[in-house]
């Protein structure tokens, strides 16, 4: 391996605690229990059974953010929405463009 491709970081690899995905999001780390729960943010697990979150996971808890904060959804929507978007093959790095247009649409109208 050189040199370059030894530095580059895996998105989907998951390295992060809850402790430090709660103070990026800014969010409590009871808030990130339950999106577990709610299967709407699914973390890996250690071999000791800790939450551990990738950088796409970091990406998806803004996305939720998104929609809870900016849009007013509550879970059951995250949730439905989240489906959807999956169903429709739409990659998570164009979740929120593809919800905004989605929005835009219904607005001019």
């Amino acid at each position: 391996m050189d040199k370059v491709s030894q530095s580059v970081i895996n998105p989907n690899k998951s390295v992060l605690t809850i402790s430090v995905v709660a103070d990026i999001l800014k969010v409590h780390q009871r808030t990130l229990r339950i999106y577990d729960d709610e299967k709407i943010l699914v973390p890996d697990r250690s071999s000791k059974n800790r939450r551990l979150y990738s950088f796409n996971d970091i990406k998806k808890g803004e996305f939720i953010q998104y929609l809870t904060r900016n849009l007013g959804l509550n879970l059951a929507g995250v949730r439905i929405t989240l489906k959807l978007l999956e169903k429709l093959k739409v990659s998570p790095d164009n979740y929120q463009k593809t919800i905004e247009e989605i929005y835009l649409t219904r607005i001019a109208k």
